[in-house]
């Protein structure tokens, strides 16, 4: 937001993504052919399903990360340690639960098998049908404990929705703490939160490439504005431009090599497609106003971008080549920093109500608009890569953070941790 309202007026990194790699699941499908679903997330009059997350024996750090993921989904409907009669060590008895009108119980054991070595045993067992209908064992390192959880979390998500989850999935953000901005990562859920080493007098913008393996992110550096790209396995910078004037990063296209980025080389500002080769771009949005703000959907076929064409900031559409421009906004006077879903059907922007900024939703046909949060000052809002959660930064608290919320407006909560101010949030792919 600052740039765009300026022309309106613990260890290292690579280690997270190589943790994936340390966690041996031992079995194979997690949903057969035909399999059973629990809950169809897809219907707008689904009810929460009740279940249970017993606490793991020998392991209730990674039962209660199983626990929080799911909860936090609005989905399930999960019934507290007091009033489960079951203990988490003995057998399942489905008569335990079923006048507590559970449908999945999940139970869990984990021991150390070496020094630096966690296994998890898990089983989940259908309440109705009495029997065991899932059974996993993770090994890891112990180090990635709460990654060991996500996974869990994951299987047990898929398995009653038929869908994946997002739990392990990354934030990207920029932080300042004593003055010094520096990107930052995160777990989606705000923990193991640390700094990737990459400053700038501002950094703005930070995207993700659809292969998860880079970042894109606009920096002002010896009064210039560049834009950089960032390879999270070798955590090396790389300059693919500086221009005069002001220069800000877009979202990538699906092949994760070409890129939108606004910028004010020739005097107002247009919008461009870049190449991670290091081209200087192709301008492909060009007009006598002001365009900045590119997104691209997933498909790569259309774009958003903000213009003030009609006398004020609205969001505008159009396919990859900029041709068949139209008017996305009519309610407010200040629409800004549009996002696509995953899916292609909400677009998640900033408008100004009540002399404050607030995050809404809309369809791509300008139908369907929806205010989602009504507290403090709201922006950068970026989708979860399912669609159904957002991550934004509010003030809503005092100085800036970055908060999610499910894509409906519902549970919103601050994950950055207090002491370091946060914005320009984006959430990675899967």
């Amino acid at each position: 937001m600052k740039g765009t309202a300026s022309l309106f007026a613990v260890f290292p990194v690579r280690h997270l993504f190589l943790a994936a790699l340390l966690i041996v699941l031992l079995m194979g499908s997690i949903r057969p052919a035909g399999a059973k679903v629990y809950i169809d997330i897809t219907s707008p009059g689904f009810r929460k399903l009740p279940i249970a997350v017993q606490n793991f024996t020998g392991g209730k750090e990674v039962s209660e990360v199983v626990k929080g993921d799911l909860a936090f989904t609005g989905l399930f409907e999960p019934i507290e340690d007091p009033a489960q009669i079951e203990q988490p060590e003995q057998p399942f008895n489905p008569a335990s639960w079923q006048g507590l009108g559970v449908e999945l119980v999940v139970k869990g054991t984990v021991t150390m098998p070496g020094a630096d070595r966690i296994a998890a045993v898990v089983a989940a067992y259908d309440v109705s049908e009495g029997r065991e209908v899932f059974r996993k064992e993770y090994t890891a390192s112990a180090d990635i404990l709460r990654q060991v959880g996500h996974s869990i979390a994951n299987d047990i998500y898929t398995l009653l929705t038929g869908q994946p989850g997002i739990f392990k999935t990354k934030i990207v953000f920029v932080g300042e703490k004593g003055g010094t901005r520096e990107l930052y990562l995160m777990d989606w859920d705000g923990h193991r939160v640390q700094g990737l080493g990459i400053t700038g007098g501002i950094l703005l913008t930070p995207r993700w490439s659809p292969d998860r393996t880079k970042l894109l992110y606009s920096a002002e550096r010896h009064r210039q504005w560049g834009i950089y790209l960032l390879d999270l396995n070798t955590m090396k910078e790389k300059n693919l431009l500086t221009l005069n004037g002001l220069n800000m990063a877009g979202g990538f296209f699906p092949d994760s090599r070409e890129f939108l980025f606004s910028s004010s080389r020739e005097g107002n500002p247009d919008i461009y497609l870049g190449s991670t080769g290091g081209s200087k771009g192709r301008k492909v949005i060009s007009s006598p106003w002001i365009d900045v703000s590119p997104s691209v959907s997933a498909d790569g076929g259309s774009l958003l971008f903000v213009s003030n064409r009609s006398g004020s900031p609205q969001i505008y559409l159009c396919d990859r080549d900029g041709y068949g421009i139209r008017r996305l906004t009519f309610e407010g006077n200040y629409n800004t920093s549009p996002v696509w879903s995953p899916r292609g059907d909400r677009i998640a922007f900033v408008s100004r109500a009540g002399g404050r900024h607030h995050i809404f939703t809309i369809k791509p046909d300008g139908s369907g608009l929806v205010q989602l949060t009504i507290s403090g000052n709201n922006e950068d809002p970026s989708f979860s890569p399912d669609g159904r959660y957002i991550t934004f930064t509010s003030d809503r608290d005092g100085p800036k953070s970055i908060y999610l919320m499910r894509a409906n407006g519902e549970g919103q909560v601050r994950v950055t941790p207090k002491g370091l101010k946060a914005g320009s949030s984006s959430w990675s792919p899967q």
